[in-house]
């Protein structure tokens, strides 16, 4: 299990320093959920089972979705030509990303076929207790990085928004 945690910890900050060197934003974001599903694959072998669930379920699955509906909406950049458009399927971007996942999924299948143990011992904590934790003890901790995240949002939206010519003198006429 040990070595499981240090070759996804590995993953996790290479696909991490991918993440930020890349220029596309696309790419960006498919390095960016090799390295949440790397994270993922850390928190399963520490033991933190439900942890790692949820950082598949929201981060990796809920979060991307919300970046790539960012990266549409925005519509940073010049208009993609043919030629951009065609480059984006050549065989030799997908590559990077391919390899660590497939790295990533015989890690995952190492740890369940090894028996899942753990490589710290402690405590069991189930789902129903951090619900309860997050929403009765921590409640003003959770409501205030949700609106973090919304200001983060609504930011990033005035930020890229445009002004067409047309919309700031009122239409054609």
């Amino acid at each position: 299990m040990t070595i499981a945690f240090y070759v996804a910890s590995a993953v996790a900050l290479f696909a991490t320093l991918m993440v930020v060197t890349r220029r596309n934003p696309v790419h960006a974001v498919l390095y960016l959920m090799v390295s949440l599903l790397a994270v993922a694959v850390v928190f399963f072998t520490l033991g933190a089972h439900f942890a790692a669930a949820l950082e598949v379920i929201i981060y990796a699955g809920a979060i991307i979705v919300l970046f790539v509906f960012m990266i549409m909406l925005l519509n940073i950049g010049p208009p993609p030509s043919t030629r951009q458009e065609s480059l984006l399927l050549t065989p030799g971007i997908w590559v990077g990303p391919s390899a660590l996942s497939v790295l990533l999924a015989g890690l995952f299948l190492y740890v369940i076929l090894a028996g899942g143990r753990s490589v710290q011992a402690g405590s069991y904590v189930d789902a129903k207790t951090v619900g309860i934790s997050m929403f009765e003890i921590y409640f003003l901790g959770v409501e205030l990085a949700s609106m973090i995240l919304l200001a983060g949002l609504v930011g990033a939206y005035h930020l890229g928004k445009r002004d067409l010519p047309d919309e700031a003198e009122g239409g054609n006429g």
